[in-house]
Order: C-alpha cells, then structure tokens, then sequence
C-alpha cells in the first residue's frame, strides 16, 4: 500500500505542501482578476461554457467545478445579473436550462486569458518535463481522490479557439 511505502509524516508533508501551492497560486489569480471584475468562479465558468462543445446545463458546470449545484446555481444567477452569462431553455428538453456565454461573457472571458500572466509566471520555474510530470501526478491523485468520492475519471476540457 502507498501509505506504507511513502510513510504517514511524509504524506502530510506532501499534503501540506500541495494546500500551500494551492492556496498562494489561487490568491494570485484572484488579485490579478480583481483588476477585470471577474472572480474565480466566475472565471471558471466562463472556461467551462468556452471549453464543452454544447452550451452547459448547470448540472454540468457543478460537476465540472466541484461545487454543489445549489451554490452554481447562485452563482449563475449573479452572472447573468452581471450579464456575463444567460440561461437558455433547451429546445429538445424543456424542463432543461443551458448556460450560454454574452458579449460581455466573452469579453470578460478573453481578458481574463489574456491578462493572465501570473500563473504562467509562477510555472516558470518548471522546465517542460517536469511540468508534464507534474501534469502526470496531479491527475493521478485527482483521479485516485474522485475514486474515493465515486466520481469518474475527469479528461479536462480545454478553451476551442476564440474567435
């Protein structure tokens, strides 16, 4: 077993370490939204409605950004509110609203891409083979936590070209 072979203070160390990664990089890109009067969340479901090929129902966004679907759908209403975003009735499903993206959602969505520079900063200290074992072992533990949740494997989207 793992445990065993890594050993217990070690995994808290690890686990410390990636909590710490987490929480200073997150802070980062939060003072450097700020200035776009986007948030995080807001971001992420921007990149989630510019990433799946179908506009997403907001079932999908809570999957996609581990948050339960009472606190998207607050948030999506916020957004549309902002007019970053509007639901959409889907015309095969009725009963089913999907998320699509305003002008002012892409606009925001686009500067937040572009003026995204301090992550790419932070990263630089890895060369390219370490950034893709990084890659390897962040997904095998996200992989091996959504396990432990029963969820499934999760293949990231990535942003279609904008256009």
């Amino acid at each position: 077993m793992a445990n065993e072979i890594i050993g217990e203070q070690r995994i808290f160390e690890l686990w410390a370490a990636l909590i710490q990664a987490h929480d200073t990089m997150l802070r980062a890109r939060q003072n450097e939204l700020k200035d776009r009067n986007i948030t995080m969340m807001q971001a992420s479901v921007l990149f989630i409605a510019k990433s799946i090929d179908a506009p997403p129902t907001p079932a999908e966004i809570s999957r996609w950004i581990f948050r339960e679907p009472h606190t998207v759908s607050v948030l999506l209403t916020q957004m549309e509110k902002q007019d970053l975003v509007r639901k959409v009735k889907d015309l095969d499903r009725k009963n089913l609203v999907r998320i699509e993206i305003t002008e002012k959602g892409e606009e925001a969505y686009r500067r937040s891409r572009e003026d995204a520079t301090v992550i790419g900063e932070i990263f630089s200290c890895l060369a390219s083979e370490e950034a893709e074992q990084l890659q390897t072992y962040l997904e095998c533990l996200r992989d091996n936590a959504l396990k432990k949740l029963g969820g499934r494997k999760l293949s990231l989207p990535y942003p279609r070209e904008i256009k």
